[in-house]
């Protein structure tokens, strides 16, 4: 059964994510940029910040939300995104491999590459 509140969540912090990495591509200081994200899709800032946390997103607001972000209706919902916002736990193994990668002489690399591809290979398409 779809996860709605967690696709929408998980998707509108892609969303917002995007938002601030184009605003600080184009030199506006970070300060005030959630605030700004949320005069663009038209909450307050309070309310983004509740919905950063835990607030549910219900449909029309999801359509407003895409309006505003230039995204499909709906496109909030989908759960087959692959995510755009790393967690913690990718965090953690991302900085573990680059450190390990980092620390390879040339032999070690090859062995890291070898590993990766073959467990990418193995690994079950999603359905």
């Amino acid at each position: 059964m779809p996860n709605t509140t967690v696709a929408r969540r998980r998707n509108v912090l892609a969303l917002h994510r995007r938002f601030l990495e184009g605003a600080i591509a184009a030199g506006l200081p970070a300060k005030g940029l959630d605030q700004s994200f949320a005069k663009k899709i038209e909450i307050s800032p309070s309310m983004w910040s509740q919905i950063k946390s835990s607030r549910p997103i219900g449909d029309n607001l999801a359509r407003q939300i895409e309006r505003h972000c230039e995204v499909e209706p709906g496109w909030l919902d989908k759960e087959d995104r692959p995510s755009e916002v790393p967690d913690a736990a990718e965090e953690r193994f991302l900085a573990a491999a680059r450190e390990a990668w980092r620390a390879a002489n040339a032999k070690g690399k090859r062995e890291l590459s070898g590993w990766l591809k073959k467990h990418t290979q193995d690994a079950d398409p999603p359905p």
